[in-house]
C-alpha cells in the first residue's frame, strides 16, 4: 500500500505514539475501513502487547515497533480482517484464535449465545449447529454447566480452528458432520435439551464487504438462492433432537425476520416461536420451542 497521508519522522530510538495512530488511522479510513481509529489502536496495542485501554499511558514506541505497527496497518488497508492480524476474535467472554479458513464470529451473533445461556439449566445437553470457530460452544461451556456441548462443523479447515478452541473445555465434544445429513446425530433424537445455530443464511449473489468475500469461507456465508437452503434442513433436524420443551435458536439474514419463525411454525413441532432483532434493530435470529407430543 502507498500511504495517502504523511507519517511523522522516526527519531533514533523512539517515536510519539499520538501522531503515529493518526496517520494510521487516516490512512484505513483512505481505505474504506469502517471504524478506522478503532482499528488503529488495536493494531498497536496488540504490537505493544499491551490493552488497548492502556494505549492512553504510552507516549512513544520504538522505531522497530513503528514498522511493525505500519506494516499492519497495510495489511489491513488491503482489507484483511483485523482478527486475522490479531490472531484472535473476542466473542462475549472469550478470545478465539481464528484466521484463514473459519468464518470470524459476529457480534450479533452474541445474541444468540446469550439466549442459548439462559435457556441451559446445569446438566444440559446442548447442540451447536455449524459451529465454526467454536463460539458458541465455547460461550456455553465457559456460562453454563452444561453436561455436554456437542459442536457440529463439516469443513476441515474449520474443524481444526474448532478443535484448537474447544480444546479447554472437556464438556465440549467435536463433530465432523454435515448439518444437512438427516441422520446426523441419530444416536441423541429427543435427548437435546437446547439447539443453536449460525449456519450460511446470506442469499447467494448478494454484495458482502471485502473482508467477507476475500477471506470467511464462501460456505460458511451463503445459503443458497434464498439463504435458506441450509437453514431449512437444520429445523428439520432440530425437530428431531430436541427432547420435548426443548429450546431451539437459529441466526439468520436480515431478510429473513418473517420466512425462518414461518418455516418453524409450517414444521408444526414448534410452539412458543419467536422472532428477534440484533442491536441495530435488524431481524436476526429466531427461536421455538419443541412441542409436548399428545395422545
Amino acid at each position: 500500500m502507498t500511504p495517502r497521508h504523511e507519517h511523522p519522522r522516526e527519531g533514533t530510538d523512539r517515536t510519539r505514539l499520538a501522531p503515529v495512530l493518526t496517520a494510521a488511522a487516516a490512512d484505513l479510513a483512505a481505505a474504506g475501513v469502517s471504524s478506522p481509529r478503532v482499528d488503529a489502536e488495536l493494531l498497536v496495542a496488540h504490537v505493544l502487547g499491551v490493552p488497548r485501554g492502556r494505549l492512553l499511558l504510552i507516549d512513544s514506541i520504538r522505531a522497530a515497533e513503528v514498522d511493525r505497527f505500519r506494516e499492519l496497518v497495510a495489511r489491513r488497508a488491503r482489507r484483511i480482517p483485523l482478527q486475522h492480524l490479531l490472531g484472535t476474535a473476542a466473542f462475549r467472554y472469550v478470545e478465539l484464535a481464528v484466521g484463514d479458513g473459519v468464518f470470524v464470529p459476529r457480534p450479533e451473533t452474541e445474541l444468540l449465545a446469550g439466549w442459548g445461556v439462559a435457556r441451559t439449566d446445569p446438566g444440559a445437553v446442548v447442540v451447536d449447529l455449524c459451529s465454526g470457530s467454536g463460539a458458541i460452544a465455547v460461550s456455553i461451556a465457559d456460562e453454563t454447566k452444561a453436561g455436554r456441548v456437542i459442536a457440529v462443523e463439516r469443513s476441515p479447515a474449520a474443524l481444526t480452528w474448532l478443535r484448537r478452541n474447544t480444546a479447554a473445555h472437556p464438556v465440549i465434544e467435536v463433530v465432523a458432520g454435515d448439518v444437512t445429513d438427516p441422520g446426523l446425530l441419530s444416536e441423541l433424537h429427543g435427548a437435546v435439551d437446547v439447539l443453536l445455530c449460525n449456519p450460511p443464511y446470506v442469499p447467494d449473489g448478494t454484495p458482502v464487504p471485502p473482508e467477507v468475500a476475500g477471506h470467511d469461507p464462501a460456505e460458511a456465508v451463503f445459503g443458497g438462492g434464498d439463504g435458506l437452503t441450509v437453514i431449512r434442513p437444520v429445523i428439520e433436524l432440530a425437530a428431531a433432537l430436541l427432547k420435548p420443551g426443548g429450546s431451539v435458536g437459529i441466526e439468520h439474514d436480515d431478510v429473513h425476520g418473517e420466512a425462518v419463525p414461518a418455516l418453524l411454525r409450517a414444521d408444526g413441532r414448534f410452539t412458543e416461536v419467536a422472532a428477534h432483532d440484533d442491536l441495530t434493530e435488524r431481524p436476526r435470529y429466531a427461536t421455538a420451542r419443541r412441542r409436548w407430543e399428545t395422545g
